[in-house]
């Protein structure tokens, strides 16, 4: 009798963990699944413990034994050879008296992933075809936290054998998937697509998994599956713990029995105890078949906050001309030359005073409070820029929450600079998304959902700037990324400096089809040695040879530098306005007297070409 067959009339248990067990006794090599070729014999030890226990299914040791995790250890070529081996290794220890399944890991998660959806596809296809050659009992498809994903490897799986499939999904929040998904409707697709078996697993503990299962129907063709871990993790003396709770996971057992699930097992921390408790609970129940479905009382989204007042950049920058400033927070604690600079800014009539977030990753004051400072104080828009580099994703979205609580509604998302290059570098870089990403995590705040999914009670308004990058090669790449950053969300974007007339009418027609407007950057040189410190040291910056040529004849004059770089700014200003209604002006070393006279310059400029028309 095969697996589904088995599942019409039983409740089945599964095994739990593998890879926190192999770690818990003393395995502590980087990859678990190369522990089916090293040391095969702990393997077969634990699958004959579950086994032992109750299990009647079991997984193979393959949750990552895909091309992209193991090229991280550098076994991609011992993909195949590790897949076989976990499967004979189970199918050793089972006999027959268990059912076998191939176990296949998620790839995306909420960081930052470099694969495209082609790779993964490439990648777990190739295993998938492997566990099948095999001859595995089904496919065990656990903790995919992307719908996208999930769906993509449930076709292939279908597309290349008729084995029953398992996906379980693993949620950010209770009933919800990253992006706000409920996970009945995602179940309902995932069946659509193929799965006979769904379920959830990983990341929470059998409480919150319960309450999920409480508004998801039983299915009437399929069956549900739920692999909950031990509990969450205690971190003591530089090593993970779980609780040991069986008799817990006996109690939670019967619960989800009467919720409708067939199929329960264990993930993170559940070990032989926790099985042998559910396989014992499990044998004093029968499968049931209807329940009363709880519809979980959703609050409606504040629909009272206040509308912002101010006009959103990307919208100011398509009627008119704007002028956005760049003015970087000090290093050094003093601020009153920042509010000085500030003011005069605000008083030449720009539109908003960007404020970088740790720029070239040197610490800075944090430009949330002098963003707060410069609106309250000054009366002028901060736009806050938002690196990756600095925050985790706990931080980010509290950055964010924070940055919506005090009405600062503008940022700029940006990748970071590494911090090796900066004032620290021994400090970590996090990076646990990109900016595409970020962006697109920002526009779901601005759907009232945190980057979870879970709801927030109330809508943010954030305007989404990206950086874009023109000094490359082939601009055409560099335009492809911004066609990335439009589908992720972005709404405007701002440029790294531009140094050549020709270049700015070269990113005119590269970027005319693109209804997202773009502020050029343009920085004053302040001297010779500036000039050649930009061209050579900073990166995404490159200056013609023309504009280096002239900086130094004006070596060692500091104040004919300074005006040989103002009227060089002017020079790029005039040709930028031909194409583009936005200029990010970007203030040298707190020299803000530049960029104001250029901000009033543009204001003059404006002014007669109206006057004209």
């Amino acid at each position: 009798m095969g697996l589904l067959e088995r599942l019409k009339q039983d409740v089945l248990v599964g095994d739990g963990a593998m890879g926190t067990l192999l770690y818990e006794r003393g395995i502590e090599q980087q990859c678990f699944e190369e522990v089916n070729l090293s040391h095969p014999e702990e393997i077969i030890s634990i699958h004959t413990e579950y086994l032992l226990a109750g299990a009647d299914v079991i997984q193979t040791n393959t949750y990552a034994a895909n091309r992209l995790k193991l090229s991280k250890y550098g076994l991609e070529d011992k993909t195949a050879e590790i897949n076989r081996r976990a499967v004979a290794l189970a199918k050793q220890a089972a006999e027959n008296r268990a059912f076998v399944v191939g176990t296949v890991g998620g790839i995306r998660r909420f960081q930052m992933e470099e694969s495209t959806i082609n790779e993964i596809e490439e990648a777990l296809t190739e295993q998938i075809i492997v566990l099948i050659d095999e001859g595995v009992d089904g496919l065990l498809f656990e903790t995919f936290y992307d719908l996208e994903e999930a769906l993509l490897v449930t076709s292939i799986a279908k597309k290349h054998s008729s084995l029953p499939v398992i996906m379980n999904i693993s949620l950010g929040d209770i009933s919800v998937m990253s992006g706000g998904i409920h996970a009945a409707s995602a179940f309902d697709q995932l069946t659509e697509a193929g799965a006979d078996i769904v379920g959830l697993n990983c990341r929470m503990g059998p409480a919150h998994m319960l309450r999920s299962f409480e508004e998801i129907p039983i299915p009437t063709d399929q069956f549900l599956a739920v692999y909950p871990n031990a509990s969450l993790p205690d971190y003591r003396d530089g090593r993970f713990f779980y609780s040991s709770n069986p008799d817990y996971f006996a109690t939670m057992t019967v619960k989800f029995i009467d919720q409708g699930v067939r199929l329960i097992g264990g993930c993170c921390g559940t070990t032989p105890e926790h099985i042998k408790a559910i396989a014992n609970a499990a044998s004093t129940r029968v499968p049931v078949y209807e329940k009363k479905l709880k519809v979980a009382i959703r609050q409606p989204l504040a629909s009272d906050r206040p509308a912002r007042k101010d006009e959103k950049l990307s919208e100011i920058v398509k009627k008119r001309s704007s002028i956005i400033v760049e003015l970087d927070p000090p290093k050094k604690l003093n601020i009153s030359k920042f509010m000085q600079g500030a003011k005069a800014l605000k008083d030449a009539g720009i539109d908003a005073l960007t404020l970088a977030d740790n720029s070239l990753a040197s610490p800075r004051v944090d430009n949330l409070a002098l963003g707060t400072m410069v609106k309250e104080q000054i009366g002028a828009r901060p736009l806050v820029h938002l690196t990756c580099r600095d925050r985790n994703l706990i931080g980010l979205q509290s950055h964010l929450m924070g940055l919506h609580t005090l009405g600062l509604h503008d940022v700029l998302t940006i990748t970071g600079d590494p911090t090796k290059i900066g004032d620290f570098p021994g400090a970590s870089s996090v990076y646990d998304l990109a900016s595409y990403q970020l962006i697109s995590m920002i526009k779901q705040l601005n759907e009232g959902l945190s980057f979870s999914g879970k709801e927030l009670g109330e809508k943010a308004d954030f305007t989404v700037g990206a950086a874009f990058n023109p000094n490359v090669k082939y601009i055409d790449k560099a335009v492809k990324r911004l066609e990335k950053k439009i589908e992720s969300g972005a709404d405007y974007f701002m440029s790294q400096p531009v140094y050549d007339i020709n270049q700015l009418k070269a990113i005119y027609d590269e970027t005319k089809h693109l209804d997202q407007p773009i502020y050029i950057g343009i920085m004053p040189i302040v001297s010779s040695r500036n000039a050649e410190f930009l061209h050579n040291e900073v990166p995404g910056i490159k200056l013609t040879s023309g504009i280096r040529e002239v900086m130094a004849k004006h070596e060692g004059d500091s104040e004919s530098s300074k005006q040989e770089g103002l009227a060089i700014a002017k020079e790029l200003v005039d040709a930028a306005c031909e194409w583009f209604n936005g200029i990010y002006l970007i203030t040298p070393f707190m020299h803000y007297d530049l960029t104001v006279t250029l901000s009033e310059y543009i204001k003059e400029r404006t002014n007669v070409i109206k006057q004209s028309n």
